[in-house]
């Protein structure tokens, strides 16, 4: 973007909007001003606005009517709500109804800052992306790889190079991050498309059975075997074969493995007749392999015949800027799915996902948002129905890391804190209490001596 971002600012307060038009401004913002909420919807039919800044108690229209008005011109800019008048239930309606978030008045700067930072942080990223994602548009058919984060579309430019060879292509990645289908994506943009996609996981078959799965057998090869079987390798013959967990293949099946890829020829279990097999191989694993060449564990000559070139899938920490498209994604699968009328993330559960470290990476994130739309309550998402993400004190914490200034008596912060907490909580005062570290009967108390109940 070469413009610098356009900030609303939406007051009926003149006074007010024109503070923040010299203190946003000063950040090195565009800003534009409305005096009531029929101004800013009206502005945003009419021009590009990157955020909206908006005051809640408005005379003419408000800034939830404004807000709802907004999202349905253009859902994808968030809007930050501003209320000297802060209550749970208008917290709770305002993220549900998608607003970024919500500060109470008079503003701490510094959280005011931070909040814009973020907000725009996605609009940024997601700009400069989309360059890269329409550059291979056309060039490599991906659509079961969800991503346009400058490593994602880094591995499917790779992937696209790769699939154009019969090289043998080794991917490597943490457990959940997608190898498969990276390829699956290679063997479907090769030369090889019309051929078939065999697949098979060497960790989930036993030593035994692991030969006569790849090679095939002969009638009565072993106990058992009562009919001739063709092999893995035979079924992909003129297409691809995955070998997945492929450092989990014992020794004695890497020697064979390494003859056939050297030969282009196998003999069955049992048998004596030797086939010809043109197949072009993809291995994945989520270990070290070069490391297991060095303790002994896997052939070095085997190894080298397998990497030739190396692909690794980034872990979804790597890639936090993704998490939105596949969040989205799982969302709207697992809703159809299960027959659920849930739509949408509020924003601040949206940040929840986004902060997430994610060690099980994108099969622990499609497991969570399909738990989310089974138990949802609303057609939104929210930061309840990821509890199980966030630590006991994480709402508090954010609360604490605010910049407040030093004259701020300590009875607003205490109930700046309740407020927010129970608004990430979706109103549930049990979950708050247990995210402030109180019990539910402190937490009343609180409301009672605050006015919020």
């Amino acid at each position: 973007m070469t413009r610098p971002y356009r900030v609303m600012v939406v007051d009926d307060d003149s006074a007010h909007r024109t503070m923040l038009h010299t203190l946003v401004g000063g950040w090195g913002y565009e800003i534009i001003e409305a005096d009531d909420g029929e101004s800013a919807v009206a502005a945003v039919g009419d021009q590009a606005v990157d955020l909206v800044l908006m005051d809640i108690h408005m005379v003419r229209v408000s800034g939830i009517e404004a807000l709802e008005r907004i999202k349905s011109i253009n859902p994808a800019i968030p809007i930050v709500l501003m209320t000297a008048y802060a209550s749970i239930e208008m917290a709770v309606d305002a993220l549900k109804k998608g607003a970024y978030d919500y500060l109470t008045k008079p503003l701490d700067f510094e959280k005011l800052k931070l909040t814009m930072d973020r907000a725009l942080e996605h609009i940024r990223l997601k700009n400069e992306n989309r360059a890269l994602k329409e550059r291979l548009e056309g060039e490599f058919q991906s659509s079961d790889i969800i991503g346009s984060s400058p490593l994602m579309m880094r591995l499917m430019a790779t992937s696209a190079q790769v699939a154009a060879s019969e090289a043998t292509v080794m991917i490597t990645g943490e457990s959940g991050t997608g190898k498969e289908l990276v390829a699956a994506a290679i063997h479907h943009n090769s030369p090889r498309k019309e051929g078939p996609f065999v697949k098979v996981n060497c960790a989930a078959i036993t030593e035994t059975l692991l030969e006569s799965e790849l090679f095939g057998h002969e009638k009565g090869a072993f106990t058992g075997a009562e009919r001739r079987r063709e092999g893995r390798f035979v079924q992909a013959n003129g297409g691809s074969l995955f070998l997945d967990e492929v450092g989990e293949m014992p020794v004695a099946m890497q020697v064979k493995l390494l003859r056939v890829l050297q030969e282009r020829e196998l003999t069955r279990v049992g048998g004596e007749q030797v086939l010809p097999v043109d197949v072009r191989l993809i291995v994945a694993t989520n270990r070290n392999l070069a490391q297991m060449v060095e303790d002994g564990e896997f052939r070095g000559d085997l190894f080298y015949r397998l990497n030739v070139v190396e692909l690794k899938t980034p872990p979804l920490r790597e890639r936090r800027e993704d998490i939105p498209l596949l969040a989205t994604h799982f969302l709207k699968r697992f809703a159809e799915k299960n027959r659920k009328k849930v739509d949408r993330f509020a924003p601040r559960a949206m940040d929840m996902l986004i902060r997430h470290t994610w060690p099980g990476n994108v099969r622990e994130l499609m497991n969570t948002i399909e738990r989310a739309v089974v138990l949802a309550a609303s057609d939104c998402l929210v930061e309840e129905d990821f509890a199980m993400l966030a630590p006991a004190s994480e709402s508090i914490d954010r609360i604490a890391s605010s910049a407040f200034p030093a004259d701020v008596p300590l009875e607003q912060i205490e109930r700046e804190a309740i407020v927010s907490t129970l608004a990430s909580a979706g109103g549930n005062k049990s979950e708050a209490a247990r995210r402030l570290g109180i019990t539910r009967k402190t937490l009343r108390e609180k409301l009672k001596r605050y006015d919020l109940s």
